[in-house]
C-alpha cells in the first residue's frame, strides 16, 4: 500500500488536505453509475482522461489476512496516520473501513488534479477503472478514447489479480497514438520485494520505513503487458525513497535534463512529491533517441537499498518517448503518485500539471 499522508490541523498550505478534499466536492452534486458524456474536440483545450488499472472488487475483497501483495485496510490507514483520520468523515458511518476505504482515497486525492486541469482546459477530466465497484468491466477502447487527447494509465494493479491489456485494448491504443496531438502517460507503480531473498526484503522495507507497505509489494501487470505490446522500453523496478531538505518532507531538486527536454513539459519544474518508496523506470534499450529521461530523483541513502548497494544514487522519475514513425502522439512515464494529493504538493508540482495541459 503506497502510504496516506492526511493532514493534521495547522498544517500548512503546501500539505494535502483531506479536509479541503472533501469540502471541494460538496460545491456540486456528485454522480455516479452514468454512462460518460462525450467531450466536443476544441483546439488547444486538451481532454484528459484517467484509468485506473485495477479490478476494484479484487482488490477491496483481497484477505487482510495476507501480509503481501494487498493494499492497506483504512483501519490500518488509520492506526498508523492516527489521529488524522480520527473525524466523523472517515468514521464507520460514513467512510468505507477495509481496503475499499484506502481504494476511495485515491479517488479523493485526484480531485485536485481534476479540478487544476478543468481550469486550464475547459474540459472536465474524465475517469474510468477497469472493473468498477459493481463489476462493470471497461478495457482501453473507443468508449474511452474517441474523446480523449490525453490518457492517463495509472498502473496500481497488484500483480496478483492478473490484470493484462488484451491484443485489442493494444490495436486501440496503437490507433490513438497515431493521431496528432495524443499523449499516452503510463504510471506503474512500485515493485517492492522481487528478491526471494527475506533478508533483502527487510533491507527494502527498512530503506523507505514506510509500516503500511508490506516486504512484498508488486504492481502493474496490466502497465507492463502495455508497455510490451507497445514497444515502450521500460520496467518499472524497486521503491525507493526520496533525498529531502534536512528536517522537512520536501524532495531535493530533481536532476533535469533540459537540453533532451525540447516540448518543455519540465519548464519551471524542481520537484515533483515526496512519497516514500517511488519506482526506479529502467530503460532496457541502448537506442538514446527512442526515450529521454528528463528528470532523475535523488536516492536518501541514510539506509542501504540492493539498488544503492549497487552504486546509484539517483533513479529515474519521468521519461518521454517523442513521435516516432507512425506513432504521432506523445509517450511519457510519470508515477501516479505525481498526481493525487495524497502526498503533499506545492507550485512546481502544479506547474508540471500545467505543462502536461499546454505543452
Amino acid at each position: 500500500m503506497t502510504r496516506i499522508q492526511a493532514v493534521a490541523p495547522g498544517a500548512t498550505s503546501e500539505d494535502t488536505s483531506t479536509a479541503a478534499l472533501s469540502a471541494h466536492t460538496t460545491r456540486l452534486a456528485r454522480t455516479y453509475n452514468q454512462v460518460h458524456v462525450p467531450r466536443k474536440y476544441v483546439p488547444g483545450k486538451r481532454r484528459f482522461s484517467v484509468y485506473w488499472t485495477w479490478s476494484y472488487p479484487w482488490e477491496a475483497n483481497r484477505d487482510s489476512s495476507e501480509l503481501d501483495n494487498r493494499f492497506s485496510t483504512m483501519t490500518e490507514v488509520r492506526r498508523v496516520g492516527w489521529p488524522n483520520y480520527e473525524s466523523v468523515e472517515y468514521s464507520e458511518k460514513m467512510f468505507l473501513q477495509g481496503i475499499a476505504g484506502t481504494l476511495e482515497l485515491f479517488h479523493l486525492s485526484l480531485v485536485s488534479f481534476q479540478n487544476l486541469i478543468g481550469e486550464v482546459t475547459g474540459q472536465p477530466v474524465a475517469v474510468y477503472q477497469r472493473i468498477d465497484q459493481a463489476g462493470q468491466r471497461l478495457p482501453i477502447d473507443e468508449r474511452i478514447l474517441a474523446d480523449t487527447d490525453t490518457l492517463m494509465v495509472f498502473g496500481l494493479d497488484h500483480m496478483v489479480t492478473e490484470q493484462e491489456a488484451s491484443l485489442d485494448e493494444i490495436e486501440a491504443l496503437w490507433n490513438f497514438l497515431k493521431r496528432e496531438g495524443t499523449c499516452l502517460i503510463l504510471g506503474p507503480h512500485h515493485d517492492v520485494g522481487v528478491s526471494d531473498n527475506l533478508k533483502e526484503r527487510q533491507m527494502e522495507y527498512a530503506h523507505h520505513g514506510d509500516p503500511l507497505v508490506p516486504r512484498q509489494q508488486r504492481f502493474g501487470k496490466y502497465t507492463r503487458s502495455v508497455m510490451k505490446g507497445l514497444g515502450v522500453p521500460v520496467e518499472n523496478r524497486y521503491g525507493l525513497r526520496p533525498a529531502t531538505v534536512d528536517g522537512t518532507t520536501r524532495t531535493v531538486p530533481l536532476s533535469l535534463t533540459k537540453d533532451l527536454d525540447t516540448r518543455g513539459w519540465m519548464t519551471d519544474v524542481t520537484t515533483f512529491v515526496f512519497h516514500m518508496h517511488l519506482p526506479h523506470y529502467a530503460v532496457t534499450t541502448d537506442d538514446l533517441r527512442a526515450i529521454h529521461v528528463l528528470a532523475r530523483q535523488p536516492i536518501d541513502v541514510s539506509k542501504p537499498h540492493p539498488f544503492t548497494e549497487a552504486g546509484n544514487r539517483e533513479f529515474n522519475m519521468f521519461l518521454w518517448m517523442p513521435p516516432s514513425g507512425d506513432r504521432a502522439g506523445d509517450i511519457l512515464l510519470a508515477d501516479s503518485t505525481i498526481f493525487t494529493t495524497l502526498f503533499g504538493g506545492d507550485e512546481s508540482l502544479h506547474r508540471f500539471w500545467k505543462n502536461l495541459a499546454t505543452k
